[in-house]
């Protein structure tokens, strides 16, 4: 149920008070000294159960109030001992041990054991939601999880079914469907239908059971959540005693909550929204990364784009900096690589620029006369303003775009298909590994129509990335970390100069935050964000 226009007035503080059972002793402009208060469209949120949740908001929740065997600095953005102190691989690569941290305890007061380390790794590919295929890759399924995957004292044993690249395995693990759950909590509130139990999940939809900074007091779907701190957090304890998160999809809302000091964070801004708020010296605009990355990408059933002229023409006739530099600054960056900035291996160079002198002669070269591509783009707002200015320069260059405009939904349909002439994408990395957008883009095992391999992006446009498939398998074996960038290195030169799709930009983030608020980090494109830092 969504907040009825009359909340939505008396402010976040109050709102959040509302949440909790409570009436507000009074209605304030200024948000509590211990108290984190934000907004943002948390709609998309489906459950906090961290082997279920795989939306933005749901992982944010999950990010402070659970964590794993391997954690990301919230500051660094690099890996680091979670739960597990110190870990090793065996020689074969096949055998993996983690040694537990001691002392550490869930927030029910229960000590966190290698036992329940191997449980929740376990929970996590029997329940088989929606992430449990960023481990099932390991060889593990409902028959096999728990021999695999053991504990005892404070030794976890994991077991692969290939030697692959540790860094895959250890980024793999820093993903929330990865999280350490107390198992005596969760067996406690099993439900069984049929003889079949659901694995606590009913319960953990709406209640934490982890180890993290806070403990989830109060959840309501489409209005808000609640989080308290939980002293002796292993990573020190939290600086706010509260978060309070309240749902506001407007951005305009936002902003005006934000300017009157009502929240202490803004989450879904608008590039105009920022603008408008430049020389408020109460609000400061942070800027960060996500991992999104928008692309072209063009249907090679059409033979046009074989033609390596053609396909080279088209690089050199978007107009990437304009677009970033006018209506898409601050949502996005100019970059032109499939794996974003912040993943092991990314390149942030960006060797295209818009040359129409340069596309004609190219298009003159491929021979092909009087080109017209039929794009398709989601009718969208800042969909439709990219696919636009694609339109013009396109257009200048000699190359005819018609505009194929439907629902997302209907788009999707059809690209999914192999149905698309052109199309106009964005693409998310499902978790914090090179391997997550190296096998979709550069690797296409069957290119059939039968095969019906949509989960890679080099299928649905029909293209057959040769011997980067074998690469990009290869990557994700190659045991010395060092190599492996190098290797993705060399995959995303070789694909950005040969594949039919053009990668443009990275997604931006733009946050308002009041400016007493410091230590409040996003993320990047590789995590989630961390509230247990933030200070007022």
């Amino acid at each position: 149920m969504l907040l009825e226009p009359t909340l939505r007035r008396v402010g976040a503080v109050a709102i959040a008070a509302l949440m909790l059972g409570t009436a507000p002793a009074a209605l304030m402009a200024e948000t509590p000294a211990d108290t984190l208060v934000l907004a943002g469209a948390i709609d998309d949120i489906v459950s906090l159960d961290p082997h279920e949740a795989y939306e933005f908001s749901g992982l944010d929740v999950v990010n402070n109030t659970y964590d794993g065997l391997v954690e990301i600095n919230p500051t660094t953005l690099q890996t680091e001992p979670g739960l597990a102190e110190s870990w090793s691989v065996a020689e074969d690569g096949l055998t993996y041990t983690f040694k537990m941290k001691a002392g550490v305890t869930f927030s029910s007061g229960n000590p966190v054991t290698a036992e329940a380390a191997a449980y929740s790794l376990q929970r996590a590919v029997k329940l088989n939601k929606t992430p449990a295929f960023i481990l099932n890759q390991f060889g593990w399924t409902a028959e096999t999880v728990d021999a695999m995957i053991t504990g005892a004292g404070d030794t976890l044993t994991i077991k692969v079914d290939k030697p692959y690249a540790p860094t895959f395995l250890y980024n793999c693990l820093t993903a929330g469907v990865a999280s350490i759950v107390d198992a005596d909590v969760v067996k406690a509130n099993e439900v069984v239908t049929d003889g079949v139990s659901d694995l606590g999940n009913e319960y953990l939809k709406t209640h934490s059971a982890g180890s993290g900074a806070y403990t989830l007091k109060s959840f309501k779907p489409n209005e808000g959540y609640v989080l308290e701190m939980r002293p002796g957090y292993w990573r020190g304890d939290a600086k706010m005693a509260k978060v309070f998160m309240t749902h506001v999809p407007e951005a305009a809302t936002e902003r005006l909550q934000l300017e009157k000091g009502d929240i202490d964070v803004a989450r879904t801004l608008t590039p105009v929204d920022v603008a408008g708020m430049a020389g408020n010296a109460d609000v400061v605009i942070q800027e960060d990364v996500g991992g999104q990355i928008y692309y072209l990408s063009f249907n090679q059933k059409n033979e046009n784009y074989k033609n390596a002229k053609f396909l080279d023409a088209m690089r050199w006739a978007v107009d990437y900096q304009g677009m970033a530099d006018t209506f898409m600054k601050g949502a996005a960056v100019v970059h032109e690589n499939f794996l974003p900035s912040g993943y092991l291996g990314a390149l942030d160079d960006n060797p295209y620029s818009l040359d129409i002198e340069k596309a004609k002669a190219l298009i003159a070269e491929s021979g092909i006369k009087d080109p017209v591509i039929k794009l398709s783009v989601r009718n969208a707002a800042d969909r439709m303003d990219v696919a636009q200015s694609i339109q013009n320069t396109f257009g200048q260059a000699g190359i005819k775009v018609d505009l194929s405009v439907g629902e997302g939904a209907e788009q999707l349909k059809e690209y999914r298909a192999r149905q698309h002439d052109g199309t106009l994408q964005t693409w998310g990395p499902d978790y914090p590994d090179p391997n997550t957008n190296s096998s979709t883009f550069a690797e296409n095992p069957d290119n059939s129509d039968a095969a019906n391999n949509t989960g890679y992006l080099a299928w649905r446009n029909a293209y057959d990335p040769g011997e980067m498939t074998a690469e990009s398998k290869a990557a994700v074996l190659e045991q010395d970390p060092a190599k492996r960038v190098e290797m993705y290195a060399a995959l995303q030169k070789k694909f950005r100069e040969t594949a039919p799709f053009i990668v443009m930009f990275q997604q931006a983030r733009q946050t308002g935050v009041r400016a007493n608020v410091k230590g409040f980090y996003t993320g990047g494109a590789v995590d989630s964000t961390a509230y247990w830092l933030v200070t007022k």
